[in-house]
């Protein structure tokens, strides 16, 4: 269970949003919204640990995230606005690298992933020289063989085609239906059952509000 109590994040002397709670439990997915500059991509930063907030804690199991960090990292799988891929390594070796990070499977077909992400074709060439939506491609790519619980997303639909976001809607889905945690930020329509979907909806209004 990931769990916000009281969490305050000012930035530039703005806050952001103030004493937010919220509760994502296994099984769910939860779906951050709300305009440009609202803290989106901030509140995913505390979320992860890679920020401090202003007040306010996150829990990963009934525990702060702060008093855990090895074990919360082991169960994390972050996705920010870079890609975090390896330029000089080809799509496949970069696939390989996360296979041997993220996953304890040996059996994985890395070359029925690339199809899923649409990177067939493609995997014999090096990342530095395919265009910024393979690239973020290839960092989806680990999603389709990953082991950790907790999926934090920052936009992970920037760049897919229709076929593309179908797959990784559907991954997202089955990450759920096991007892996974997905928590993710996108202005792409989801089509997700009821049952496993929740939203979250940032406001302007409390970007307006400056912090004394």
């Amino acid at each position: 269970m990931l769990e916000c109590k009281d969490l305050t994040c000012v930035r530039e002397q703005r806050v952001l949003f103030k004493q937010l709670n919220l509760i994502v439990k296994p099984g769910e997915i939860l779906h951050i919204e709300g305009p440009n500059g609202v803290g989106k991509s901030s509140l995913l930063a505390l979320l992860t640990g890679l920020s401090s907030a202003y007040s306010g804690d996150v829990y990963w199991q009934q525990q702060k995230i702060t008093a855990q960090r090895e074990t919360y990292y082991q169960d994390l799988l972050y996705l920010g606005h870079k890609s975090g891929v390896k330029a000089e390594l080809t799509a496949l070796e970069n696939c390989q690298g996360f296979q041997r990070l993220y996953s304890s499977q040996t059996d994985v077909d890395l070359y029925d992933v690339l199809l899923k992400v649409g990177l067939v074709g493609y995997e014999d060439i090096p990342a530095a020289q395919l265009s910024a939506g393979q690239q973020r491609r290839i960092a989806l790519a680990r999603m389709y063989f990953t082991e950790c619980k907790l999926w934090i997303l920052d936009e992970p639909f920037t760049s897919l085609d229709k076929e593309a976001i179908k797959s990784l809607e559907t991954c997202l889905i089955k990450h759920a239906q096991q007892g996974g945690i997905v928590v993710l930020t996108t202005h792409q329509a989801l089509s997700i059952p009821e049952a496993n979907y929740k939203k979250l909806f940032l406001t302007k209004a409390t970007v307006e509000e400056h912090y004394v």
